[in-house]
């Protein structure tokens, strides 16, 4: 991890009196007059500009502010004795600094209160006639268009309505899932048939390869390359020097990620094989496998055929045990949802 100074920028601050906007250095209200308080926030302006000048820079790289012990005067970091009182400034109490600064979230535009000039947001004073900016500076004029075009403009009807029917339909159609599948009569069933399928898949060893995979390749695998990607990641900071100015630091981190390309031996089904019946002993294929295959993964799926005064209908069971009390013959209660379907069994 490397940091690094990239520039110094000035901040401003608000007066808590008037609202004007003031830059950071300044030490009193431009609009009032106002002492700048010991604990006002510095922000960074919505435009940010580089201190370019050496006066400035000086300024900004002269550390926080110290308070004079005797006279509270405030003065610059670089100061040993108070520019009020000539006391020594050992005693002094700096200013908060270190901290990240926060974006103001100004207007692109702020219009002047005293001849409604309009001006950048990083203005603290009109470029027309020099009077104070304040935050969110709007003219009685520029307010009255804004508030006029806001009478003419329609008001979009707040539908307060569409929540409600969404949450209406959602019930309605689990109600109706529910009407649909739960048991709506029961009719007698037969046994008459029974049946099985068994399905067991035959797996072979297979090279199989891979191109710049990410991490590191499986402890089996074999022909390995690998290459490692860096990317230089940065990013800023704005830092408060408790002096009206920050400093904007940028921190850059070496992020590497390993690629390789590789082969590996893998189990691959190559085909899966299927047994059926019509009796309560479900069998699995046994076929001979060579010494690159396998066996893998075994299904089964029972089926109960019943017959009924009208017709045939099919119920699946999932344990062997259930399937066995089926036995041909036997009657049952068969109760069915409004679709036609078995939802549920009983002697």
């Amino acid at each position: 991890m490397s940091k690094k100074s990239s520039k110094f920028i000035q901040l401003e601050w608000e007066c808590p009196g008037c609202d004007g906007r003031n830059p950071g250095p300044d030490k009193s209200c431009l609009s009032c007059g106002a002492p700048q308080p010991d604990d006002v926030e510095f922000l960074a302006p919505a435009e940010q500009k580089v201190v370019t000048d050496e006066k400035s820079l000086q300024r900004a790289k002269a550390g926080a502010d110290i308070y004079c012990a005797f006279c509270e005067t405030r003065n610059a970091g670089t100061e040993e004795t108070c520019i009020q009182c000539g006391a020594d400034l050992g005693e002094g109490e700096k200013r908060k600094s270190g901290g990240e600064v926060r974006q103001r979230m100004a207007e692109k535009m702020v219009f002047c209160p005293s001849c409604d000039a309009e001006n950048s947001s990083t203005n603290h004073s009109c470029s027309a006639c020099g009077s104070p900016l304040k935050k969110e500076s709007f003219s009685s004029a520029k307010k009255t268009t804004i508030a006029k075009q806001a009478e003419n403009t329609p008001v979009p009807k707040k539908r307060k309505w569409l929540i409600p029917l969404i949450i209406a339909i959602i019930l309605c159609c689990l109600a109706g899932a529910f009407f649909i599948l739960s048991p709506s009569k029961s009719v007698r069933g037969i046994v008459e048939q029974v049946h099985w399928q068994t399905n067991i898949s035959l797996q072979e060893e297979v090279e199989a390869h891979y191109s710049n995979e990410r991490g590191n390749p499986p402890s089996d695998a074999y022909d390995v390359a690998c290459h490692t990607e860096s990317e230089e990641v940065c990013t800023e900071e704005t830092i408060d020097q408790g002096n009206g100015f920050a400093e904007v630091v940028e921190t850059c981190e070496t992020h590497s990620e390993e690629y390789c390309s590789y082969s590996v031996m893998e189990w691959q089904r190559v085909e899966m094989l299927s047994l059926e019946g019509d009796n309560f002993a479900p069998q699995y294929a046994s076929p001979s496998v060579s010494s690159n295959q396998r066996l893998g993964e075994e299904s089964v799926d029972y089926t109960v055929i019943f017959s009924t005064d009208s017709e045939m209908l099919n119920y699946s069971v999932d344990e062997l045990g259930e399937f066995k009390s089926f036995q041909i013959g036997s009657e049952w209660t068969l109760n069915m949802n409004r679709l036609g379907g078995i939802v549920s069994v009983e002697r």
